[in-house]
């Protein structure tokens, strides 16, 4: 039985934006999986395009970006980011 889309559960697309090399894109996936939060990680130094997208949305060349829904949530994690 499917539930009535009034009482369905509202799910939130959560994307991270980041590159292994950068220790702040680390510790914010580390807080998402410890907050229990699905998401999707998109590593911009292995998908150029990605990153050419991420550019194109922030005005910036920052990691990690967290978006929500498509709009950016947060650039950086806790005020640090690292530059590409």
């Amino acid at each position: 039985m499917t539930p009535s889309p009034e009482f369905a559960e509202e799910r939130t697309m959560l994307e991270v934006y980041g590159a292994a090399s950068c220790q702040y894109t680390a510790q914010l996936l580390e807080e998402l999986e410890w907050q229990g939060e699905q998401f999707t990680y998109i590593d911009v130094e292995q998908d150029a395009a990605a990153f050419s997208r991420l550019v194109k949305l922030t005005g910036q060349r920052a990691i990690p970006v967290l978006l929500e829904d498509g709009k950016v949530k947060t650039l950086g994690y806790l005020g640090r980011s690292c530059s590409l």
